[in-house]
């Protein structure tokens, strides 16, 4: 709903397969009451591409100029989760971002394939429980940090990306119409909880996603041309680092981290809290501070 809010003109969405997929289209069923398409986890960014390419062909024919069934203008939203966009379907955004196709992708990222069965994507977080990151005598959970996608898609130097969360949504729909006045591709990284997968109480899910951003787990900021930009509470704490949250009091209202809190595997947290501190620190250099 955020999206379309964001949206000046008609959209056309295209879905990876994911939850947001398979909650909002259980045949024959649709929640949908735009044009949208479900495609495979991989080529997603592509088919946006293939419909981008169709608006510019509509826009130029004459056939079609005056027909009032035929709306030659509209948007291109292309949504994947995490495992779609870090990992499987990351060539054909590259390829997207790389031919400067005009779409708007949106990750949205809840750190693993929750869809089919809690596994670990290239977005799951360092030590997280997954089915297959589980935790016991030898293996601690996921052992690798998070992909660095937001790095990844601003290498591309297309002129707009960002990162948005659930709590902040006035944030995210600024930072949405930002994407979808671009002048080419756009990307926007959309942080949010999934309650079976992270093992949280659905009434805290806000809560997170706040702490989220008061620890720097997931900083708010858009990257403009080139120029990093904090925003919201991310900008405030550059400002005042006092108002820097330690990372346990993210991690401790997770079931998928509580193994972290046992004696044994204190370090585990001190290595996030490292990660964490590294990454925020890179950050505020690139944003000037």
């Amino acid at each position: 709903r955020q999206i379309a809010m964001a949206a000046r003109k008609p959209i056309v969405w295209i879905t990876a397969t994911g939850c947001v997929e398979v909650a909002t289209t259980i045949f024959p069923y649709t929640s949908w009451n735009v044009p949208w398409a479900h495609n495979a986890f991989e080529n997603a960014a592509a088919v946006g591409s293939g419909v981008e390419a169709a608006r510019k062909k509509l826009f130029r024919s004459k056939r079609f100029q005056g027909d009032p069934d035929v709306e030659l203008d509209y948007d291109v939203v292309v949504l994947g989760g995490d495992g779609g966009t870090y990992d499987i379907g990351l060539q054909a955004i590259s390829g997207a971002f790389e031919r400067g196709d005009k779409i708007l992708y949106v990750l949205y990222d809840n750190e693993a394939y929750m869809n089919t069965g809690i596994q670990r994507s290239g977005g799951t977080p360092f030590g997280a429980r997954t089915t297959t990151t589980p935790v016991g005598s030898v293996i601690k959970g996921k052992i690798q940090f998070k992909k660095p996608i937001m790095d990844i898609m601003v290498a591309h130097r297309i002129p707009y990306a960002a990162t948005i969360s659930s709590a902040y949504w006035n944030d995210a729909i600024l930072k949405l119409r930002k994407g979808f006045e671009a002048e080419g591709p756009a990307f926007i990284h959309a942080f949010s909880t999934c309650p079976l997968g992270w093992g949280n109480e659905v009434s805290e899910t806000i809560k997170i996603m706040k702490l989220a951003v008061e620890t720097c787990v997931f900083p708010l900021y858009e990257v403009e041309n080139g120029q990093y930009k904090l925003t919201g509470p991310t900008l405030a704490i550059a400002k005042n680092p006092d108002r820097k949250k330690p990372v346990e009091e993210y991690l401790k209202l997770q079931a998928r981290f509580r193994h972290m809190f046992r004696p044994e595997n204190k370090w585990m947290i001190e290595k996030f809290q490292e990660w964490v501190d590294r990454e925020w620190e890179l950050l505020l250099k690139r944003a000037g501070f």
